[in-house]
């Protein structure tokens, strides 16, 4: 008796081991269950790469439009300014404006030493009068020639996505430079340049 109940057991459990290798019932869903983390982050990864590459273009494009206002005019004063600067940060919609940090300076560069001042400077971060920077050698004069004004925009946001676990804060900035149009400078509070 005991023989035939060892054999009977050893029986059963080969019969139950074959059952269990061959059941394939819950694999999808343990499958699921281990890639779906995976799957999430991809998710929500994607869509804050993409809002970061948006809103680093329309960074881009706030720059521009401030240089752009500015230098269309041939005298500025502080409200007209402040006009530039609200339709500027207005490009950033459906984006929060308040990150936005913006400056627009006037830069004197000398025909003859080829060194860049700024003239006058406004914004979240203004430069001193009469400090020096750095401009492209494309908007340099070739030495000797007259002095020429340039209009300097500086733009910085900083991109808080969403949930920090798929990408951080990013401190996105662009600068530009135009040209004044109607004049040889843009006159700040009607002072002579």
């Amino acid at each position: 008796m005991y023989l035939m109940c060892a054999e009977y057991l050893r029986c059963r459990m080969r019969r139950l081991r074959l059952n269990l290798l061959g059941d394939n019932s819950g694999l999808a869903a343990v499958e699921f269950a281990m890639i779906l983390p995976l799957m999430l982050v991809m998710f929500f990864g994607t869509i804050e790469v993409t809002s970061g590459v948006a809103v680093n273009r329309k960074v881009t494009i706030v720059t521009r439009t401030l240089s752009d206002l500015t230098s269309q005019a041939s005298s500025v004063t502080d409200a007209q300014l402040a006009n530039f600067f609200a339709a500027s940060a207005a490009i950033m919609t459906p984006y929060s404006a308040t990150p936005v940090r913006a400056t627009v300076s006037q830069v004197k560069v000398d025909g003859i030493t080829l060194k860049a001042t700024i003239v006058w400077s406004k914004g979240a971060k203004p430069h001193g009068v009469g400090d020096t920077v750095t401009v492209p050698d494309g908007l340099k004069p070739v030495a000797p020639a007259a002095d020429i004004y340039l209009i300097w925009s500086e733009v910085s946001y900083l991109f808080k996505p969403l949930s920090h676990y798929t990408v951080t804060d990013v401190n996105l900035s662009d600068q530009t430079y135009t040209r004044p149009r109607q004049s040889a400078c843009v006159m700040y509070n009607n002072t002579a340049c």
